[in-house]
Parts: structure tokens; C-alpha cells; sequence
């Protein structure tokens, strides 16, 4: 029972960091308009079919932060969008192209996979990072933090009430373990009773022996008086 229980709440413990990360991730892209991120990790949701069939709509998809020398022509980035119908819009596209000009910088084009035309060109100050991974849940979640009321029954309720059942569950952990103080000094209190009470009996009997023998003694000496009471008759 106590190994199911602490497997349970090493298991709810990883879920729930996890989920705070994961929150914590958006959040902080909700507050700060996608500006600032955790760990070089942001999350993002697709909205429209430019990457079908590699990312569908409603799809949540984790983009990490990474130096532009590291990308690389066939991967995923998201960026901002400069130009164009583009301007200000972050965009999910493939790199087709990547070239390093003479003064450092790179020029990077990239394109929607189910898209005919590529994009307007773009530089490495525009790239947010490369998707790493994608998960539909995750957009469900973002979704919901979208929405103030959304926030706040499915997201600081529910908390709320993990919270209350977690001090429920530490209140009820105390008590145990003061029953079980209690009963320990409760056995401990009768095993010192009964010490007591075995070592006053060890000390009656050992006076009862006492007793005896000067009783066979005081037997004795009368009976040498009787005896030489009547040698002297």
C-alpha cells in the first residue's frame, strides 16, 4: 500500500510539473506577446493549412531557440513575418534556402509545404526557433488561456481545488501521524506499567522468600531450645 502510494504521488508530482511548465510556457507568451520565452522554448498554434499534411490545424507545436548556423535546409521554423501580406504574422514554413553573405548575416527563404509560391525572403533576426515537436493537446489548453473566463473555470478552479485536496490530504497525513505518536507512547507508557508492575512482583516474591527463610530459621532456633530445654530436664 505504501509502495502504491508512492509511486502515485511521484507520478502526480512529474504531471504536475509538467503541466506548470507547459502553463507557465504560454503564459508567459500570453503576457509578453510571444516576446519573451521559457528556456528558448515557446509554443505556438497552427491556424492555417500551408504545412498539411506535416502540421494540421489545431495543432500545438514547440518551437526551440537555437543559433541560425544550426538550421538547416528541410527544417521547420516559426517566424515573424516583415513584409507583405506577411508583415507581422508568425508563420510555421520549411527553409528551401539558407546562404551566408559577406557581411555575416544569412538570407533564409522558406516555403509551406502545401504551398505553390515561397515566402518572402527573411534574415536570422526573424526566427523565433525550430519546431521540435507537435502536440494537439497542448492547443486545447492555449486555446482556453486565450479566454479570461476559459482561464479561470478550467484552469485556476481546477488548481484550486488540487490545492484543497492536497492540504486536505497533509491534514490527514498529520493526524496519522500524531495517532500514530499517540499510540506509540500509549504502548510504550503500558510496556513501562507493566515493567513496573513484573518488577514489583519479582520484588514481592523475593521478599516472600526473604520471609521464608527467616521463618525456617526462627523454626529452627526454637527447636534447638526445645530441645536443649529438654536435655537440661
Amino acid at each position: 500500500m505504501k509502495i502504491l502510494k508512492t509511486l502515485f504521488g511521484v507520478a502526480r508530482a512529474i504531471l504536475t510539473i509538467v503541466l506548470v511548465c507547459l502553463l507557465a510556457i504560454i503564459l508567459t507568451q500570453r503576457i509578453s506577446n510571444n516576446k519573451m520565452a521559457i528556456a528558448g522554448i515557446r509554443i505556438f498554434t497552427v491556424v492555417t493549412e500551408s504545412m498539411v499534411p506535416k502540421y494540421l490545424v489545431g495543432d500545438a507545436i514547440l518551437v526551440r531557440a537555437m543559433p541560425i548556423e544550426e538550421l538547416q535546409v528541410g527544417d521547420d521554423i516559426t517566424y515573424l513575418g516583415a513584409v507583405d501580406s506577411f508583415k507581422d504574422r508568425i508563420v510555421t514554413h520549411r527553409i528551401i534556402e539558407k546562404e551566408k553573405k559577406e557581411d555575416g548575416t544569412y538570407r533564409i527563404v522558406t516555403k509551406g509545404v502545401a504551398n505553390d509560391k515561397e515566402d518572402p525572403e527573411i534574415n536570422e533576426t526573424q526566427v523565433f526557433g525550430k519546431v521540435i515537436y507537435k502536440i494537439k493537446s497542448i492547443s486545447y489548453i492555449n486555446g482556453i488561456i486565450g479566454n479570461l473566463y476559459g482561464m479561470y473555470f478550467v484552469i485556476i478552479v481546477p488548481m484550486a481545488f488540487i490545492f484543497f485536496f492536497d492540504f486536505i490530504g497533509f491534514r490527514r497525513d498529520k493526524e496519522e501521524e500524531l495517532e500514530e505518536e499517540e499510540r506509540i507512547r500509549k504502548k510504550e507508557k503500558n510496556e513501562a506499567e507493566e515493567d513496573k508492575e513484573k518488577d514489583k512482583e519479582e520484588n514481592e516474591q523475593e521478599d516472600e522468600k526473604i520471609d521464608e527463610k527467616k521463618e525456617r530459621r526462627k523454626r529452627r532456633r526454637n527447636k534447638r531450645r526445645q530441645r536443649r530445654k529438654k536435655n537440661e530436664e
